[in-house]
């Protein structure tokens, strides 16, 4: 396998999906995407298969300079090694992995500093200072934390569902659309490894149905939650840039603008990607 020691891989993986750039210079040559990839939820093995059987050859052919990795999950030595054993088995090229919250600040704000958010799958914040994250109100995962991503969303509005509170209109239309059970879903939440995943699609519902005020009000407060619960939290927050980036955040932007008004909190960037901001932070 020859080197080429002009082109890096640049990826950046949520749970749901990873996207892959070979950049020369500062020119994206090759782009694809595959599956996403979260060291919780996902074996060593598993993570070389995903991406030795979906990426495609092209990326295989050389030894490229470096792998810059931002990712899900990426976030303690233990399971940052995971991943960093995967892709150098696969690349046989050096490899930097990363969180993918250090690769949403530098994807929005490059080297500005200032306040990067993801509303994703999950959703998660901090303080960048141009390099490096120097503050980070911790997430806790779809339990605990990822107020107003799409796995809260999909998890409030199941549940208002299968307990009868969600307008019986909005329920029959669900359970048609998806052709799906009572029972199906609880297994889909409960026994299963991506049951982030599975809450995130079943969100995207909402997303169809936003003239009607339940919907709408679900995610207004949902959002409101996040900025209450970790934009709030950073000390002098209003005198920051604040981006964000997300498939949730780029659908539901409007409520998510209104929102954050009420907090005067300006929003100034809101895109569905960094890998932009990544490849201009790589190769500036």
């Amino acid at each position: 396998m020859a080197a080429n020691h002009g082109i890096k891989v640049i990826a950046e993986s949520s749970s749901t999906r990873t996207e892959w750039t070979l950049v020369e210079g500062d020119k994206i040559i090759e782009h694809a995407f595959t599956a996403g990839l979260n060291p919780f939820f996902q074996s060593r093995r598993e993570i070389s298969h995903s991406i030795r059987l979906e990426l495609p050859d092209v990326f295989f052919k050389r030894r490229w300079s470096h792998v810059y990795y931002y990712g899900a999950g990426c976030n303690s030595p233990e399971k940052n090694k995971t991943v960093e054993s995967s892709l150098v088995a696969q690349f046989k090229t050096p490899v930097t992995v990363m969180s993918d919250l250090l690769g949403a600040a530098r994807g929005l704000l490059v080297h500005e500093p200032g306040l990067a958010c993801i509303l994703g799958t999950g959703s998660n914040s901090c303080l960048y200072d141009g390099k490096d994250i120097v503050q980070n109100v911790r997430s806790l995962g779809f339990i605990l934390g990822d107020e107003g991503s799409g796995s809260a969303l999909g998890r409030i509005f199941l549940g208002d569902v299968l307990k009868g509170l969600a307008p019986q209109e909005l329920a029959d239309n669900f359970f048609e659309t998806y052709k799906v059970k009572p029972d199906d879903i609880m297994d889909a939440v409960y026994n299963n490894a991506s049951a982030n995943r599975n809450l995130r699609a079943y969100s995207f519902f909402l997303a169809e149905h936003l003239d009607n005020d339940y919907v709408v009000e679900l995610v207004r407060k949902e959002f409101a939650r996040f900025f209450e619960r970790n934009v709030c939290q950073y000390a002098d927050y209003k005198q920051y840039p604040v981006c964000v980036v997300g498939s949730v955040a780029t659908t539901y932007s409007d409520i998510l603008l209104d929102v954050a008004s009420r907090y005067d909190i300006a929003i100034r960037k809101i895109v569905r990607n960094s890998m932009p901001g990544l490849v201009t932070y790589h190769t500036a």
